[in-house]
């Protein structure tokens, strides 16, 4: 029996994968359990359609990430904060101070906190350099300048 696979099953295959399994596994199993469905000409149609929706998206997705980590490039921020003689803040500069101040720009996106990546919130005077993987495959460095605040 054919079937096209809803989920991916252990020892059997991934999502989408057209399988040949036992009809008693198949029909007592894997259409049941909403894991599977039968294997007809319509739905493998069905499916290379969804498949080529799919990298489309993926594509679209990839170059709109391109193009804003071309506006990215060379970006650098500017915070200043209170900080004491030693050079450590009193506070410290966030993934998302860095999102916000990103977002007040001139930039006409919006860039969710999620894809800053910093380890650790910056909490001394200086400069860094902040990764922002803004998909997958296109990740743009930015950066942060830390500057103490007079008065």
């Amino acid at each position: 029996m054919k079937l096209i696979l809803k989920k991916a099953v252990e020892h059997l295959g991934e999502v989408g994968e057209v399988v040949q399994v036992r009809a008693g596994y198949g029909r007592n199993y894997l259409i049941p359990q909403g894991l599977a469905f039968t294997a007809s000409d319509a739905n493998i149609r069905r499916l290379e359609e969804e498949q080529t929706r799919a990298e489309e998206r993926s594509h679209r997705d990839y170059l709109e990430a391109r193009r804003r980590a071309s506006q990215l490039e060379g970006v650098s921020l500017t915070f200043v904060e209170r900080a004491g003689d030693d050079g450590k803040l009193f506070g410290s500069v966030t993934v998302a101070d860095i999102s916000e101040r990103t977002n007040q720009g001139e930039l006409d996106f919006e860039l969710d906190k999620k894809t800053v990546l910093l380890d650790e919130p910056i909490k001394a005077l200086g400069v860094e350099d902040i990764t922002i993987r803004l998909h997958a495959e296109v990740e743009v460095s930015i950066e942060v300048r830390v500057e103490r605040e007079e008065g």
